[in-house]
């Protein structure tokens, strides 16, 4: 049976690989911070997917608890087809406003938390000579945004990482992908600056986040893509040895902008933040009167 790791598997992206996974036949093992969440999913595979998962309580800024679980799986099942670096937080907000802790959790979860996945499931993968891994980035690592710069900054280094991976491991038979979505109806903004308390008061821009992302759910899937339909599509892009796995389809329009006007992103970014700034008071006053 074929196996497969995915961090950050208790909702979202995650789960949507998950799901994919155990609808492809694999033996899954569904991680995450949020145990109970984990062990919901790796339920619900075993009811309905072909294959078989299992949950586990992983922290990935832990790096030995990376490593026993690439490990486990290894000796339990004798190999390790796939590894998802997925787990991730949303930090941002005006760079005046946050406070180093905000970079330091964008650094250590997303960044750090990738690169213990990979060391860790990479070594692995080419002492058997094949695997596929697959790092979750976001379109946040490909073009910049306004608000975002923890988040920007953190998704910029797991795409660099995975393309000079990538430039290695052809080599070795192991397979590497960069999954960079734009728009996929997850949880993530309702859990703005996760490890830091929520959203502060007077957080005007985090709280916009959040109100933003408890609508998300009303948004047509055909522009904010499902966790499911999405990890069906990474699935099918890293068996097929893409580097890049961008979605929904609009994404990669956007990339391709900001690649022909390449500072484009940061002038837009100006316009809307200087709006934002501005236009304080009555976006409050309208953002109150939705959720009232």
């Amino acid at each position: 049976m074929r196996t497969a790791i995915v961090t950050g598997a208790a909702s979202g992206i995650g789960r949507g690989y998950a799901v994919a996974l155990a609808e492809e036949g694999y033996y899954v093992l569904v991680t995450d911070v949020d145990e109970a969440g984990a062990k919901a999913v790796a339920e619900e595979l075993n009811r309905v997917g072909s294959g078989r998962a299992e949950a586990l309580y992983l922290d990935v800024t832990d790096a030995q608890a990376v490593a026993a679980a690439v490990h486990r799986v290894k000796a339990e099942h004798g190999r390790l087809d796939m590894m998802f670096n997925n787990a991730g937080v949303f930090v941002g907000g005006p760079v005046e406003e946050i406070t180093l802790e905000h970079w330091r959790i964008a650094c250590e979860v997303m960044v750090m938390g990738v690169v213990n996945g990979v060391d860790a499931a990479y070594k692995v993968m080419v002492e058997q000579g094949f695997g596929s891994i697959v790092n979750t980035a976001s379109m946040a690592g490909l073009t910049p945004f306004a608000f975002m710069a923890p988040y920007n900054m953190a998704k910029h280094a797991v795409v660099g990482l995975t393309m000079a991976l990538r430039g290695e491991a052809g080599a070795h038979g192991v397979r590497v992908a960069c999954v960079c979505p734009i728009a996929i109806n997850t949880n993530l903004l309702t859990h703005v600056n996760g490890g830091l308390g929520g959203v502060p008061e007077g957080d005007f821009v985090g709280s916009l986040y959040e109100r933003f992302g408890h609508y998300a759910r009303y948004i047509p899937n055909f522009i904010l893509m499902s966790p499911e339909v999405h990890g069906r599509k990474v699935l099918r892009a890293a068996e097929r040895n893409r580097a890049y796995v961008i979605e929904p389809w609009y994404g990669r329009q956007v990339w391709w902008l900001s690649r022909l006007a390449p500072t484009a992103p940061a002038r837009i970014g100006g316009v809307a933040s200087r709006g934002v700034r501005a236009a304080r008071p009555l976006i409050a006053k309208l953002a109150d009167r939705l959720t009232a």
